[in-house]
């Protein structure tokens, strides 16, 4: 197993005070990021990379989100220390390890089976304990709903009703929608039974979601 060095712990250090540069303001979303050891997920081959501000592949065709992107759609989503969270797209593990920081009630689903696999022995060996599921997250986890919040780590074509079904009222659904090349960031908000509010945040650049409400592949 990995250690967690002192090195490690600056290097973390730095990248939180770049990221409070680029605008993230949520503490506890902060200290999420400065208390997970992103290197984990990296090969040791690669710890140099860890800790930079930028997307780095994972295998199958996917990557670990910039650690900018995992701060801003975790602070977009206002958590509360017991909100019941729905993440869309486990890819390495590493979005929901930080989620897991912030509230113990997350559900995560990977349509993907060898990362699956992959993040649900890493969550095992670190002896974390989110609810890990294998199947098409563009369809939500309905068997476990509602929601307080849910958080999409893939680029949608359009906003899933289906998961807008599975928010409770006053939840809150983050999402990337757009084209294949650019997603702009979306926080939708049930204000009532069926009522929603749309804000618009900045462009970004996600892997697709795949499954039968996202790209193609789901069928």
């Amino acid at each position: 197993m990995q250690t967690d060095t002192y090195r490690h712990k600056g290097m973390r250090r730095a990248l939180v005070k770049q990221l409070r540069e680029k605008g993230i303001r949520d503490q506890r979303v902060l200290n999420a990021i400065e208390t997970v050891p992103r290197h984990y997920f990296f090969d040791k081959a690669f710890l140099e990379q860890a800790y930079q501000d930028k997307a780095f592949p994972i295998g199958e065709g996917q990557t670990i989100s910039q650690p900018y992107t995992v701060a801003f759609q975790s602070e977009l989503l206002q958590l509360k220390p017991n909100d019941k969270v729905l993440e869309i797209g486990t890819g390495s593990g590493y979005q929901c390890t930080v989620l897991l920081q912030l509230t113990p009630n997350v559900y995560t689903i990977e349509y993907n089976r060898p990362l699956f696999e992959k993040a649900r022995l890493y969550f095992r060996n670190h002896g974390l304990n989110p609810h890990t599921f294998h199947g098409d997250g563009s369809l939500g986890l309905p068997a476990y709903a509602p929601y307080d919040k849910i958080i999409v780590t893939a680029g949608a074509p359009v906003v899933p009703k289906e998961l807008l079904r599975q928010l409770t009222v006053g939840g809150i659904l983050v999402i990337p929608v757009g084209d294949e090349k650019t997603q702009r960031m979306l926080r939708i908000t049930r204000v009532e039974e069926n009522e929603f509010t749309k804000e618009e945040f900045g462009d970004f650049k996600f892997v697709p979601l795949l499954g039968r409400s996202g790209w193609s592949g789901g069928e």
